[in-house]
């Protein structure tokens, strides 16, 4: 017979530590990927266009690879989130790092923008999946540690890796000429991928689960139900779910983002590395605020915390694109403290989604809800590349509407669950 669940002993400090650090590394260089078309949008476009090159084609481009990014990421995160309840938290994450670092060392020898196009959306998929089975196998691997402060380190990794990107964009300019190293320098972490896929432990309670499967005479490729998501049980958790995620991406991808491209336009012509010095502006507030949105979730309660930064984070964009501008002396710290604000979601998200959702499919349930919202962003981003051309290529005006975004959390998260799920 099979052994029983009991077992299965919970992982050493080691082996804990281990999990940790990988899942940490795997969020910081699928944040690179996250911040690379936001700084090196417009250089590859004036460099595969050519002539064709025009300040409307740029700004629609932009809205293209990052819907494209956006809609690979959300079939990531439920197919590979699913593959995590499948075969395992560690190496479905081992899969997730390989598909974002080798699809982005490609797109350093790409020749056109279709191809670039293709190439972000192969990206997205291991994007999308590293998320939930990274935040799944910490939160399983580490059961009894303080929640708010290990998902405040695992959401944190994230904006690490786009601070990360944008000091090395600061240093070595990504221009016309040169931007091609940056997508090869992506491609680093496939490293980190196989060490993960070979030799990360997994999940003890993913183990506990595969051995009750066994034991119950089931196939060991036994999947996670998706479809049970849906059920009558489950289907208002998965909706809100789905929506609290939706909001704070939609927000951030089409209406905080812009502020990249914006910089560049403004100041790019007197100072080459500005638009990747306000990104590491905004990156750095968004560590913190990643950190301490985990935090909140646990002193002020899920709804109320949520709420709060619903509203912080609607007048935060809207003063970042009303009331400066780059290269004004406000508009950099303005830039800090929207990062800080904007991104108290992902760290409250980091807590809340895996608690929602039983063991069985808690990296499919997280995915699909983390990413579902992507499905709504790529369509957001794409509207934003509308506006980008309906506004005669304003940037301030095209994130200043989008902002409003924001506003529809104060409302959707009363409709959500505010208790933790009791396993």
């Amino acid at each position: 017979m099979p052994a029983s669940p009991e077992s299965v002993a919970p992982l050493r400090p080691l082996a804990r530590g281990a999990v940790l650090a990988a899942a940490f590394l795997g969020l910081l260089f699928d944040g690179v990927e996250l911040g690379l078309m936001p700084v090196a949008s417009l250089s590859v476009s004036q460099s595969l266009l050519g002539d064709a090159y025009t300040k409307e084609l740029g700004g629609q481009w932009f809205a293209w690879f990052t819907a494209a990014l956006m809609l690979g990421a959300a079939v990531g995160g439920v197919v590979l989130g699913n593959l995590g309840d499948r075969i395992g938290r560690s190496r479905a994450m081992g899969v997730s790092i390989l598909f974002y670092s080798v699809c982005a060392a490609l797109g350093g020898f790409v020749t056109s923008q279709e191809q670039m196009l293709a190439l972000r959306f192969l990206v997205g998929l291991g994007v999308g999946g590293m998320w939930p089975n990274g935040i799944a196998l910490v939160a399983e691997s580490w059961p009894n540690a303080s929640k708010p402060t290990v998902s405040g380190v695992m959401a944190a990794g994230l904006n690490t890796g786009i601070l990360l990107l944008a000091q090395l964009a600061r240093i070595w300019p990504l221009t016309p000429d040169s931007w091609r190293w940056v997508f090869q320098l992506a491609g680093a972490p496939a490293l980190l991928g196989v060490i993960v896929l070979l030799a990360l432990p997994e999940s003890p309670q993913w183990l506990a689960m595969h051995r009750r499967r066994l034991a119950g005479g089931a196939s060991t490729r036994a999947h996670a139900p998706i479809r049970s998501l849906f059920s009558a049980g489950l289907i208002g958790i998965t909706l809100a779910a789905i929506l609290v995620s939706g909001i704070p991406m939609v927000g951030a991808w089409s209406a905080s983002k812009w502020m990249v491209p914006w910089a560049d336009k403004v100041g790019g012509g007197t100072h080459a590395a500005y638009k990747a010095i306000t990104q590491g502006w905004w990156a750095a507030g968004s560590i913190i605020g990643s950190f301490i949105g985990a935090q909140l979730a646990g002193w002020l309660g899920r709804r109320r915390s949520y709420f709060l930064i619903s509203v912080g984070a609607t007048l935060a964009t809207l003063a970042m694109f009303t009331l400066t501008a780059p290269l004004e002396a406000t508009f950099l710290p303005v830039v800090f403290v929207q990062g800080v604000i904007s991104t108290l979601f992902f760290g409250w998200l980091a807590v809340y989604l895996p608690e929602l959702f039983p063991v069985t499919m808690r990296a499919t349930g997280a995915g699909l809800a983390y990413n579902a919202g992507r499905f709504l962003t790529a369509a957001g981003v794409l509207a934003s590349g509308w506006l980008f051309t309906a506004f005669g290529a304003d940037y301030a005006r095209v994130g200043a509407v989008l902002s409003l975004v924001y506003a529809l959390g104060m409302v959707v998260i009363w409709f959500a669950p505010a208790q933790e799920r009791a396993d």
